[in-house]
């Protein structure tokens, strides 16, 4: 098997789950980029930014909804050296919008990603990938980038079975 990497962004705290507004200790992308990790023996990299999002979910969702329409690109606190010794990369995000949180957009802007083998991993509460695949084919110039998988947010925690039949059907 090729080297693998997991770069994800997720929120812990306040989020949406099943039509509420929750806390959670570890947000639903981890959850899944963590599963992804076990089965791939894939390294993992949080993407963190400089400015925290807010604590409150809906002034969260409406600083996200800002920087989708001002195709902001927030400043990350670090990156990894290089991807040079990664052939497939695992990408994971919370669907803010419809699409990747614009921190994504700054990690894969960062890189030159060319023949990397691009795996889309999003949790929503129903939105599905929504317009991220095709975001991602835009911004990762000369690499492949594979069907992503959905999970249902709410569902993170037991979606073990779904995440393994994805993975074993791409890797």
């Amino acid at each position: 098997m090729s080297k693998v990497l997991i770069v994800y962004y997720s929120r812990k705290g306040e989020n949406y789950v099943n039509g509420s507004v929750r806390k959670l200790s570890k947000g639903n992308t981890e959850v899944v980029a963590e599963m992804i990790a076990d089965m791939t023996g894939g390294d993992l990299f949080e993407i963190d930014t400089v400015k925290p999002y807010a604590a409150d979910y809906y002034t969260c969702i409406n600083e996200a909804k800002t920087e989708l329409r001002q195709n902001a690109r927030p400043e990350l606190k670090e990156y990894p050296d290089s991807l040079d010794g990664y052939d497939t990369i695992f990408v994971g995000y919370p669907n803010w919008w419809g699409t990747m949180p614009m921190a994504m957009f700054t990690f894969l802007e960062h890189f030159d990603l060319s023949g990397k083998r691009i795996m889309p991993f999003c949790t929503n509460e129903g939105s599905g990938m929504g317009s991220s695949e095709r975001d991602l084919k835009k911004v990762c110039k000369g690499a492949k980038v594979e069907n992503g998988l959905s999970i249902h947010g709410a569902e993170a925690k037991n979606s073990r079975s779904k995440v393994e039949a994805w993975v074993g059907e791409l890797v």
